[in-house]
This record gives structure tokens, C-alpha cells and sequence, in this order.
């Protein structure tokens, strides 16, 4: 499902789906009032919980723990931002690239929309536990829940919440081509969602200018943020979905009756 992928790329986060229900009426996008509760870790992960303090103890180099630390800062003070992106994703099995560019919004808390213009026109927005994806063309919306509470601080910390270095080894890279210094991060216990994160960052703003995501399978999902702007006063308005009427919904966050 489109859907589910969406959130593995760019979220990195587990979906909730139950049984979909299909709706025939309009749907708003709106923040629900309070997350759902993490699930428990298993008994099995125990012994890999034990390593973390070791990869953890790891010094980083000063001047890379002062730029995340400024980054951090920027973000916790961000109350909204709005900027285009150009996303390629590579297919490490097919040796292909898929480019697509677009907009979008956030806002406090936990409000975010992906607005994608090329090569096709698609809608998502999270809304705090609930995303919604609609396609015009197809003339469908769908709803699903994820675990919000289960987002990696890969994304977290982008809306002012979670510490990097709670999670991820952080190195400098080396790359001739960013305009920004590149930033490193190797989970410090395995993840099944990401083998590595790299953050491009304006060394005098603290900005993230592009974001690439490793996939398990080796896959590249980077994402370059362009004139980004912050603290424009973007309103909640800007995240609700107004689907005409005939569009089919799949609502995945309903039970079956």
C-alpha cells in the first residue's frame, strides 16, 4: 500500500491499520486529542538493550555535538516552517531513481503536509496520530494511524522534541558536492526501519537542507529542503483535506461493524 511506504520512507514509522471501512462522506484532517500508548518491548530485545550504553559512551567530536546541539535549538524554537523539496529515492535492487518535487507545511504540535506536484499530484498529511493520503486522480483518500510515539528521533527532532544523541552515533562526513556539513548517524542499537541517516546542515543557520533515510535493503530516500522559511504564522487551515464529492474513503482507523 502506497500509503504504508509513504511512512517508512519518510516517517520511519509502524502503521496501525485495522480493517478498512469505506466511508462515502467529506473528512477534515484533525489532531486527535492524546496518543496512543507505546507498546511494550518484548522480553527478546533484552540483551541488545544492554549494548546501547557502550555505543553510547562514544565521544563525538566538538564541533559536531556543537552544531547538533544548535540544530536541536533552531528546531525547538521553530513553531511552523513551510519549504519545497525535491525527493529521490534510489533503488538500490532496481538501479533506478525515482525524482518527485512539491511543498510542504508544519506545525505545533504534530501537524505536517507533503504536498507532491511532479511527476504526479498526491496529498499527505499527518495529523498527529492519523495520516491521510489523497489522490486526485484516483479520486481516493485514505486514512491509517501510526505510532507517534514510536517515531524515530530521526524525525522527532525536527518538530522540537527527542535527542539525536540518545539514539544515533553522530560523525562527520565527507562529501564534496553538499552545501552544508554532513552529519552521520548510526543507530546506536539495530533498527528495522533505517540502516542510517545523514543530515545535510547550514553550518551557520542549523538548518537541515536535506535529509537522506538508508533503507534496510540499502535503498536512499533523500529529501532536500529548498527556501525554507520559519515561524511564517502558517494556520491550521492549511492541513485539512477537502475531498470533492465522489471521492472513494478508505478509512483505515475504523473497526469493523
Amino acid at each position: 500500500m502506497y500509503l504504508e511506504k509513504l511512512l517508512v520512507t519518510l516517517l520511519a514509522a509502524p502503521v496501525i491499520a485495522p480493517v478498512p471501512t469505506t466511508v462515502a462522506h467529506q473528512v477534515v484532517a484533525q489532531a486527535p486529542a492524546q496518543p496512543a500508548p507505546a507498546p511494550a518491548a518484548p522480553k527478546a530485545e533484552a540483551p541488545k538493550a544492554a549494548e546501547a550504553p557502550k555505543a553510547a559512551a562514544k565521544k563525538i567530536a566538538p564541533e559536531v555535538k556543537e552544531l547538533v546541539e544548535r540544530m536541536q535549538a533552531f528546531y525547538e524554537k521553530t513553531q511552523d516552517f513551510s519549504a519545497e523539496f525535491k525527493q529521490d529515492y534510489k533503488y538500490k535492487v532496481l538501479r533506478r531513481t525515482q525524482s518527485s518535487t512539491g511543498t510542504v507545511i508544519y506545525k505545533k504540535p504534530g501537524l505536517m503536509r507533503w504536498e507532491y506536484l511532479k511527476p504526479s499530484t498526491r496529498t499527505f498529511v499527518l495529523a498527529g496520530e492519523k495520516v491521510y493520503a489523497y489522490d486526485p486522480e484516483a479520486q481516493t483518500l485514505s486514512v491509517g494511524r501510526i505510532d507517534t510515539s514510536q517515531l524515530s528521533a530521526s524525525v522527532t527532532f525536527l518538530f522540537g522534541q527527542g535527542k539525536l544523541a540518545d539514539e544515533f552515533s553522530i560523525s562527520k562526513g565527507a562529501c564534496k558536492d553538499c552545501k552544508g556539513t554532513l552529519l552521520v548517524l548510526d543507530p546506536l542499537k539495530p533498527d528495522p526501519r533505517f540502516q542510517q541517516v545523514r543530515l545535510e546542515v547550514d553550518s551557520k543557520t542549523a538548518q537541515v537542507l536535506k535529509s537522506t533515510v538508508v533503507d534496510p535493503d540499502g535503498s536512499e530516500n533523500a529529501i532536500a529542503f529548498i527556501n525554507l522559511k520559519t515561524n511564517v504564522g502558517v494556520g491550521a487551515d492549511a492541513f485539512k483535506i477537502n475531498p470533492p464529492e465522489g471521492t472513494r474513503i478508505d478509512d483505515f482507523t475504523k473497526p469493523r461493524k
